[in-house]
């Protein structure tokens, strides 16, 4: 109880913080965005996203790649759970709006662990599922702001760079084309550098073939890398509230 009236207090101080409306420029690029995705009727009807595929992580210098199956849900308006299945764990990280768990369950019949985490994650959490589902826009219904840090170049395309912050160092700083408003880069912490490439097409929506995540490299020059490969995505199934609460006393 402590952990979740933390979490309300820093959302409350959040809103209650003075905005900076978001700049001409920037409203002008994120419509472009929205536009290159679908459009604002396709975005705005989406309620859930189910995304499944495959999550492959390397560090750099060369390792043997780990494979697993990967299974994410975001679902309206504060739900995510996420199911990372490898040859000897099943790890499930889930977001019941202010409550966020994680359970390891091991595949060989040991005994599953089920742990709350902190204010800090559940803030990170509840971040990230409002940008998987917003869709660049309506970021102040969550007490953050959008700050326009103007025009930047990658990969030789000019892109227009924002800062979509949310406070207590919660940022998703993203590059948008400027020609097209296509998505060139988004960098956060503790992902690092996140590519899309490809494109699956869903009731005329938008989304990535697959994201590239590049982590910043260690003090011993070590660095990771994290590819997801999705090869299937539902909209707007309706996902029971069990689904996203913490289990208690039984296996997944």
């Amino acid at each position: 109880m402590k952990r979740l009236l933390t979490c309300i207090a820093a959302s409350l101080l959040l809103l209650a913080c003075p905005l900076q409306a978001a700049s001409p420029e920037a409203e002008a690029v994120i419509a472009k965005a929205r536009a290159h995705l679908g459009g604002d009727a396709a975005l705005d009807a989406v309620r859930s996203i189910r995304y499944s595929g495959s999550i492959e992580m390397t560090e750099t210098p060369a390792a043997t790649p780990a494979r697993s199956r990967i299974e994410i849900i975001f679902q309206k308006p504060c739900q995510h759970r996420l199911v990372i299945t490898s040859d000897k764990t099943t790890d499930i990280t889930g977001l019941d709006d202010y409550l966020a768990w994680r359970r390891i369950v091991p595949l060989d019949g040991g005994r599953a662990q089920t742990i709350g985490m902190g204010a800090d994650a559940t803030q990170r959490l509840r971040a990230n599922t409002w940008e998987n589902l917003s869709f660049f826009r309506g970021i102040e219904q969550r007490g953050g702001e959008i700050v326009d840090q103007g025009e930047a170049e990658i990969d030789g395309i000019r892109c227009r760079k924002l800062v979509f912050s949310y406070g207590s160092g919660i940022e998703f700083i993203r590059y948008i084309d400027l020609a097209t408003g296509r998505l060139v880069l988004t960098e956060t912490l503790p992902v690092g550098r996140i590519r899309e490439e490809g494109e699956i097409v869903i009731s005329g929506l938008r989304f990535p073939k697959k994201l590239i995540a590049t982590g910043p490299a260690s003090a011993d020059g070590r660095s990771r890398v994290i590819t997801i490969t999705f090869d299937r995505i539902v909209l707007n199934e309706t996902f029971p509230a069990s689904t996203f609460e913490q289990p208690v006393g039984r296996t997944q």
